[in-house]
């Protein structure tokens, strides 16, 4: 083998070896499968058939639909980087169930959302612990325990 035939394959290889990769993850309907949902007409049980179940769902059941689809380039030793998201986000009418509305977000718009934050009040920073026990000595009723 020639010297120049080398030099071309190993040109080839690095040049490929530095193409990006792209991967995507999650789902998202496309537009014409969510042409067929009608605001105010379809129902939370025709949703599945029509554009397929949701990689997310709000907290209270019926709340919202959220179908989250995103791309990243993979490019050599550098760290991934996400370049396209788009986020679809169904609500529901809490009285009659059919769909209120229907929003796509994409990266332009991206926020950090937190989806749960499970924070419990505990509704006791106004009045401290002895406090609370001694306001308590005066609803005792020692007829109560007699009886």
């Amino acid at each position: 083998m020639s010297a120049i035939r080398r030099f071309v394959i190993v040109a080839v290889l690095a040049v490929a070896a530095c193409s990006p990769v792209y991967r995507n993850h999650g789902y998202v309907p496309p537009e014409l499968d969510l042409a067929e949902v009608v605001v105010g007409q379809t129902t939370v049980d025709e949703l599945p058939t029509l554009i397929g179940r949701p990689s997310a769902q709000g907290l209270l059941t019926g709340s919202g639909w959220y179908y989250v689809g995103s791309r990243w380039r993979h490019y050599g030793p550098y760290e991934p980087q996400e370049i396209d998201r788009q986020v679809v986000a169904i609500t529901f009418a809490a009285d009659t169930g059919t769909v209120a509305n229907v929003e796509r977000f994409g990266l332009e718009r991206g926020r950090i959302v937190v989806l749960s934050r499970r924070v419990t009040d505990s509704g006791v920073t106004e009045i401290s612990l002895v406090r609370q026990l001694m306001g308590n000595l005066g609803n005792f009723n020692p007829g109560q325990i007699i009886d």
